[in-house]
């Protein structure tokens, strides 16, 4: 833990810092970034794996600046998608239950047998499990967002859209930096990082870490913890090596160790009787909280568990890109490998006392996630008739889990105590032969095709013992109330799968270009394997047919362009996407218990509306404007056979897709004196109203919001220092991130980082 007097001592440090005159021609100013773009102010982007600006590509794409994200203390992609209207974030208690949604479409589960809808790229390597994303970014270049389907070039699993994640590379000049900031609510973080050549010309290397540590902003009354808290520490290194002209190689090592104490805290004590989803207020649930001292309520951040969550994450991996220039060809590979190991404890019932009601009981469970992946691609000079990306693809993905549950049951006197354990997998092996090209009838006229052929291979295995059942007989255990013992099920499945981009691009003179796309999205078949592994008859005790594939069709246009002074930039995209075969969780309640069965659940449309405005009326004055107006629902549902619960949701709208989402952040700088300059920021976040679950429960809602932030710096361009004060959601504003039932009453609030409100200094230097 850190001195908590490290504010002040921030503080006292960088009043002295920006009180000493600057030594006016003598310092040498931090090195400046490579060019990005001709046009000053452009934003260069790998979208289509090449570089272009961001008017330049034909797909709805939002690019931020890693120091943007760095000055905002945007420090992951549940923070990030706040600040991007198409984007969608669930929470959980841990990484492994946590995911990404785009246009509301996104894949709720744990099952290691099913894929992300969204794909997350780190440096070229596609994170197969969504937890791996979210890691803690550290020191980022920028972050693509790519919205629609994008499996031509990016995969399978990116049928909704990528989250492409670019890292700083080394520069030839030496450059290092050092940052530390402090909140009033006691989070610290640490970055520092160096860069700089090892061989002028030949060898660059960087080498970066990061430290932050967050006790939380909730209470467990009963332990007397603070909870929803992290720890982080890691580093990433990289090592750009160009033997000859034509070959550059690019070896890159990460690391990133999490604990966590993320947990839920009870919104209401309503319970929903199925199957006829009438509400009703739990008095056994009011009582057993009012003895802790506690009230159900959308403010409420106490809990009272028996345990404290404890989340223990490792996520790390290396990977080799190597760049080969034949003549005005250049040949790409990429090899990587990663590894994500993740262990978790949480309280089962989210309660503190046994009761006939209630059960008492704990999880416990780990994850071993490894891949493997190689790509291979060819791309063509530009400026002829055809330019091209020709690519193979190749991963081997394996996973394997352990979940164990413990519970005590009371009736009357009579205590009983239960465990089961699973054991269970998969193994996949992914491959693919992909390309997109573009065809230019004139040099403002092109035609847009791509398409990637999937072959997919996937196995899995389930083992699970319960001590109520030592014999494997499949009889009823009181692990879970009303399921069964299930041992040795295993299965495999094999699929190939079609995605494909056709499109028109027109360039409207020197500053604005529109385009009109089609796309067939393509994500391969699933196992639901999980702890709890049913089939979708509740009759029956396993059915080992796999979920079909899920595709998709979307259709897109959009306009883009600025000024000739950049003095206004704009980018508008209206589009319509139809999924069919949707794999989705949607829940149900077996024993008087829910539960969550991932199915086919039909077809479900996405279609909206998204326009990006960013206004620079005079020097140093920027205005970012950005919103989504999105209309994700469901068409047509598939009800599972013998489902207890009434599932008539067609028209009803999918989770984590709020009707309308705006964002806006403005930022003046301007000189104080000819060493010191100062900087005002604000932004805020507007969301209409959200719907967490696909089963439409009402207790599940949250209501619209907005949170307003804003900053203030001061900076000494000359010598690299900024000092930064920030203030999040000012109007104290309580909002969840998650709602969800409780295990067996009541409603469950995940709560954000900024769910209250905090301030914060960041002191930076740049040598």
């Amino acid at each position: 833990m850190f001195d908590r007097r490290l504010p002040a001592l921030l503080a006292t440090t960088a009043f002295t810092l920006f009180a000493t005159p600057a030594v006016a021609q003598d310092t040498t100013p931090p090195p400046a970034e490579a060019p990005v773009a001709k046009d000053e102010g452009d934003v260069v982007v790998t979208a289509r794996f090449r570089n272009e600006t961001l008017q330049q590509v034909p797909i709805a794409i939002t690019a931020v600046d890693g120091r943007s994200l760095a000055e905002r203390q945007l420090n992951n992609l549940e923070r990030i998608a706040a600040s991007i209207p198409s984007v969608g974030f669930r929470s959980g208690a841990s990484n492994k239950d946590r995911t990404i949604f785009i246009r509301g479409i996104g894949t709720i589960t744990t099952s290691p047998g099913v894929e992300p809808s969204v794909s997350t790229v780190l440096d070229g390597v596609v994170l197969t499990r969504p937890g791996q994303s979210t890691l803690d970014l550290g020191e980022v270049e920028r972050i693509e967002v790519l919205r629609g389907p994008q499996g031509t070039l990016f995969g399978k699993n990116a049928s909704a859209g990528v989250v492409n994640i670019v890292t700083r590379n080394p520069t030839d000049e030496f450059h290092a930096f050092g940052e530390a900031g402090a909140t009033t609510d006691e989070e610290y973080r640490i970055k520092a990082g160096v860069s700089g050549a090892i061989v002028p010309g030949k060898v660059q290397a960087l080498i970066g870490g990061l430290y932050s540590d967050f006790d939380g902003n909730l209470r467990n009354v009963v332990t007397g913890n603070d909870a929803n808290g992290s720890r982080r520490y890691g580093a990433r290194g990289k090592l750009v090596v160009t033997p000859f002209d034509v070959l550059k190689l690019t070896a890159i090592g990460d690391y990133l160790n999490t604990r966590e104490t993320v947990a839920g805290v009870y919104q209401s004590t309503q319970q929903i009787a199925y199957p006829t989803r009438a509400i009703t207020d739990s008095a056994p649930l009011a009582a057993a909280l009012a003895a802790r001292g506690i009230v159900a309520a959308p403010g409420n951040r106490r809990l009272a568990t028996d345990i404290d969550t404890s989340v223990r994450d490792e996520n790390y991996g290396g990977s080799l890109t190597a760049d080969l220039a034949l003549g005005d060809y250049q040949v790409t590979s990429i090899t990587a490998w990663r590894q994500w190991l993740n262990h978790q404890r949480q309280d089962y019932d989210g309660l503190a006392q046994l009761t006939t009601t209630f059960p008492s009981g704990a999880d416990d469970g780990s994850v071993d996630s490894r891949q493997f992946s190689q790509e291979l691609r060819l791309t063509s000079p530009r400026g002829g008739l055809i330019d091209y990306v020709l690519g193979a693809y190749y991963l081997r993905a394996r996973t394997d889990e352990r979940y164990q549950r413990s519970l005590t049951t009371l009736a009357g006197t009579t205590q009983t105590a239960t465990t089961g354990v699973a054991d269970y997998g998969i193994t996949n092996h992914n491959y693919a032969l992909f390309g997109e090209t573009n065809v230019n009838f004139t040099e403002h006229f092109r035609a847009i095709a791509g398409y990637r052929s999937t072959w997919d291979s996937l196995d899995f295995y389930h083992v699970r013992t319960s001590s109520n059942d030592p014999t494997n007989s499949g009889a009823a255990t009181l692990d879970r109330p009303g399921i069964r013992a299930y041992h040795n099920a295993k299965g495999s499945t094999d699929a190939r799968g079609d995605s494909y981009r056709l499109g028109l691009q027109l360039d409207l003179g020197e500053h604005a270009q529109t385009y009109f796309t089609y796309s067939r999205g393509y994500k391969g078949p699933a196992y639901n394997v999980y702890f709890n592994m049913r089939s979708l008859n509740a009759t029956t005790l396993l059915d080992e047919v796999p979920l079909s594939p899920e595709t998709s069709n979307s259709y897109e246009a959009g306009i883009k362009g600025s000024t000739a002074n950049r003095a206004l930039s704009y980018a508008l995209a209206v589009y319509t996407t139809d999924f069919d075969g949707y794999q989705a969780n949607f829940t149900d309640s077996v024993g008087g218990a829910p539960v969550t069965r991932l199915i086919n659940a039909g077809s479900v449309r996405s279609r909206g509306v998204e326009a990006d405005v960013t206004l620079r009326p005079t020097t140093g004055f920027t205005i970012d404007l950005s919103g989504a107006y999105t209309d994700a629902t469901v068409r047509d549902f598939n009800c599972p056979v013998g489902a207890p619960v009434s599932c008539n949701i067609n028209g009803q709208p999918l989770p984590y897709a709020p009707k309308v989402r705006l964002f806006e952040n403005a930022t003046y700088r301007f000189a104080l004196s000819d060493a010191l300059s100062m900087e005002l920021q604000s932004d805020v976040t507007f969301s209409s109203k959200v719907q967490y679950s696909l089963a439409q429960t009402p207790n599940t809602i949250q209501p619209a919001y907005a949170i307003w932030n804003a900053s203030v710096a001061l900076l000494r361009p000359g010598d690299g220092w900024q000092l930064r004060a920030y203030v999040k959601n000012i109007a104290d504003t309580p909002y969840a991130s998650f709602l969800t039932n409780g295990t067996f009453a009541g409603t469950v609030r995940f709560v954000p980082r900024d769910d209250r409100r905090y301030a914060g200094l960041l002191l930076r230097k740049d040598f």
